[in-house]
Order: structure tokens, then sequence, then C-alpha cells
């Protein structure tokens, strides 16, 4: 099973940070938004990979992050996968922030998560 490492990750304003995925044919759920982070290479913990996910998507090093639960997405999804889901805050807001990949980056209120189409069962959490 595919194992991905994503973040629930605040600004210095507690909002959420969130990314519109490209539009590509070629990736899972094309111009959908998504949270930071990313597959679990060979070799990696899931925290190794969210550290590395979040450096290559945000050119932030992320150092202080907590575990908040897993689950394990069998249907209904591209792929069978487990995701682990973490949370963590950094000092920063959305305008001191330079997205690498995607499209465009975002900061919500928790109450706004209803009127953004998330990838797969990201707005559940």
């Amino acid at each position: 099973m595919i194992e991905i490492a994503q973040v629930l990750l605040f600004d210095r304003h507690d909002r959420l940070l969130i990314y519109l995925r490209d539009e590509k044919a070629d990736i899972p759920f094309p111009n959908y938004w998504d949270f930071f982070g990313g597959h679990v290479e060979v070799g990696e913990t899931p925290e190794q990979a969210l550290v590395r996910e979040v450096k290559e998507e945000l050119g932030i090093e992320l150092v202080s992050y907590e575990f908040f639960r897993s689950y394990e997405c069998l249907q209904g999804d591209i792929y069978p996968n487990k995701k682990y889901i973490y949370r963590a805050r950094i000092d920063k807001t959305i305008d001191e922030l330079t997205l690498h990949e995607g499209q465009r980056l975002a900061s919500i209120e928790l109450d706004q998560c209803f009127d953004f189409k998330f990838a797969n069962i990201l707005a559940t959490i």
C-alpha cells in the first residue's frame, strides 16, 4: 500500500494553508485543493517524507509538527493508500511564502473548508 504524509499547516493567524494542484491530466486530482505533503519514498519514515515534501513545495524547513491521525483509503481514491496526517504551525503568512508546486496558495478559516473542492478525502479531515 502506498503511504502518504500530509500536514494541516497553519499560518501565524491560525489559518489553514492549502494549495491548488496543477491542471495536468497525468496527475491524480488535477485542479483540486490539497494539503502539503506527498508520497513516502522507499527507506523514508512518514516524518522524513513530510519534511522533504514541505521543503520541496514551500521552500521551508518544517521543524515542529505533531501526529494527528492516519487514514486508510481503500475505496474512492485513485489507488489504495494510507495517509499519515500531521499538524503544524509556522510563523509566516501567505504573503511570506512562495509556492514551488501547484497553481495557487490559499489560507482559509476552517469553516471555509467545504467551499473548496479538495482532493479525495481531505475535506472530511
